[in-house]
């Protein structure tokens, strides 16, 4: 029996930061601005670190520091990419349960990192896409908690873990990507229903219930409809929203040097949840969610800042209001 089962993504990731990375405004990006380099040219990288990333993999390495008893399930390749992951969660002390296929490579992401720590990732997902609910080992995933994670949109996936863990009673915290959420309520509510903890950015999380990304109280009301148990909702570098039985908690983010974000909502979401869990305490769940996200923009890469157990006591407790 394992304290917790993460089902998710995992990649192998390379960071590179160069100063040929110009930002320019741009009305037609999504996000206003864009990252660009001259067509043509030659640039010199001055910085490249080679990790591991994904969030089934982010997530299993934040419950297996804080010493849980840790499994992650996910699709690799038959290639070196795929050894190594499973070879990191297995210093780390999680369990990989992945599927290995051989007809492509395990998923692989190029991070550009720019100097104010902001990032572009070109992202091609592998065997990731490949995720097959007949193989997953169902006979094996006895949990008290499952963490689901981004599933490549495999709707029949999410569908059988969900029906797993309620014939077994586990409980179940879900961070679904953006192709979970193209599903939409009437598809995804009769699962979401059964969701102790959902966790989401304020921007999908409003698409999925029709709201505007700014509305986020009002998003958060609607999740609690739809959902059976806790909703989360973050804001980047302005915190995050929790609303539990009514209760409506917020938290900003504490002033700490940032080196560039990849996997800080990971590191957030799997914090939560690790604390709820130990503690049954809300505010406590925010507040190491916050100094394990905090901790890992300190650091290259989605893991390397992830907390030990004993890691949280030298990091500033984020105030956190509560509002019935």
């Amino acid at each position: 029996m394992y304290d917790i089962i993460t089902i998710g993504s995992a990649t192998r990731d390379v960071l590179l930061e160069a100063e040929g990375f110009e930002l320019r405004k741009h009305a037609d990006s999504p996000t206003g601005v864009e990252q660009c380099f001259p067509l043509g040219s030659k640039i010199e990288i001055k910085k490249i670190v080679f990790t591991t990333g994904g969030g089934g993999t982010n997530a299993a390495v934040t419950f297996g520091r804080q010493e849980f008893k840790t499994a992650c399930v996910g699709v690799i390749g038959s290639d070196i990419a795929g050894e190594e992951i499973t070879e990191e969660l297995k210093k780390e002390g999680v369990e990989p349960l992945f599927q290995k296929h051989n007809d492509d490579f395990t998923a692989y992401s190029i991070i550009l990192v720019h100097p104010n720590a902001e990032r572009t990732i070109l992202s091609y997902k592998g065997e990731g896409q490949h995720f097959d609910v007949n193989r997953v080992p169902f006979n094996k995933l006895k949990a008290k908690w499952f963490y689901i994670d981004s599933l490549g949109g495999h709707y029949d996936l999410f569908e059988a873990l969900v029906n797993h863990a309620v014939e077994n009673g586990t409980k179940i915290a879900f961070n679904p990507g953006g192709k979970e959420l193209a599903f939409g309520p009437d598809k995804l509510g009769p699962l979401l229903k059964h969701i102790d903890i959902f966790a989401a950015n304020k921007e999908e999380a409003a698409e999925l219930v029709g709201m505007k990304s700014e509305e986020q109280e009002e998003t958060l009301k609607k999740l609690a409809e739809i959902c059976g148990g806790i909703v989360v909702l973050t804001d980047a570098h302005n915190g995050v929203q929790v609303l539990a039985d009514s209760v409506l908690y917020s938290a900003g983010v504490p002033d700490s040097p940032v080196v560039e974000r990849t996997g800080a909502g990971d590191a957030f979401n799997s914090g939560f949840v690790c604390e709820y869990i130990r503690s049954d305490d809300i505010k406590k769940a925010i507040q190491f969610a916050t100094a394990n996200a905090s901790s890992v923009v300190t650091k290259w890469g989605a893991k390397a800042g992830i907390l030990k157990k004993e890691d949280w006591g030298p990091w500033p407790l984020v105030e956190v209001e509560e509002r019935r």
